[in-house]
Parts: structure tokens; C-alpha cells; sequence
């Protein structure tokens, strides 16, 4: 059996990984190191052991920012796109908006930490609301 992969990395293309195995724990969140990492009101996130994430671009692995007491923001230092966390555990959780294929079935959300961090306005809207159909 193929060991899945998936690829991705910043928008300049200095920082680009290698994730090999299946993600864990797709979530979205809107804590406020979510939202201050990002600029944006939630992220999603998937995880891999950090043995199963090589860092295969011309600028290595990403610069980090020491953010809780067990985990590090991981950015481009070159475009400053935002690429995950790496945490002491040791685990990779990576955005899944620099992923080659985002759009992957693996990587639907499962949960969403935080909800109460979100405004009250913003909710998913289903399928027949994004339809544009009344």
C-alpha cells in the first residue's frame, strides 16, 4: 500500500514541505492567536508527527514564534505566509490553505475550537444557501 503525500508551502515558494501519512484532527479555529497569525477569523488546521513533515524548499524549514508555552508559530520570513505551528508534542499542525490541494476530502473540518472567539455573524451557510437559489 502508497504512503499518502501531500505538498504545499508559501506564496514565494521558499518555504515548501512534504507531509507524509494521514492527517489528524481537521478543525477550524478562531482563538485569538488564530486570528492574529492569520488576519483571519478562523484557520484550518490538520496535524501530522512532525517525522512525517520534511521541510523541502530553498529556504529550509520556517522561521518560528515562540506563541503558548507548548508551541511555536511557523511563517515564511521571506513572504510571511502563514504556515502552521509546530508544537513540542512533537507535532506539525499546518494550515491547510498552503497545501498544493486544499481541497481534499481529509482535510474537512471535524470540529471547531474556540466557537465562542467567532462573531456572531459569521456561520457556515449550506449548500442551498451558497446556491444563490431562494
Amino acid at each position: 500500500m502508497k504512503t499518502k503525500q501531500y505538498e504545499g508551502g508559501c506564496i514565494c515558494g521558499s518555504i515548501r514541505f512534504r507531509a507524509t501519512g494521514e492527517p489528524g484532527k481537521p478543525h477550524t479555529c478562531s482563538c485569538e492567536s488564530c486570528r492574529n497569525h492569520s488576519g483571519s477569523l478562523t484557520l484550518t488546521w490538520v496535524e501530522f508527527p512532525a517525522q512525517n513533515v520534511e521541510w523541502v524548499g530553498p529556504g529550509g524549514s520556517p522561521s518560528i514564534w515562540r506563541s503558548s508555552s507548548y508551541s511555536s508559530r511557523a511563517f515564511c520570513s521571506t513572504c510571511g505566509s502563514t504556515i502552521g505551528a509546530i508544537d513540542d508534542e512533537p507535532t506539525v499542525a499546518l494550515v491547510t490553505g498552503i497545501f498544493d490541494k486544499p481541497h481534499l476530502k481529509e482535510f474537512a473540518p471535524t470540529y471547531h475550537s474556540y466557537v465562542s472567539r467567532r462573531p456572531r455573524w459569521w456561520h457556515v451557510k449550506s449548500d442551498h444557501e451558497c446556491s444563490g437559489k431562494a
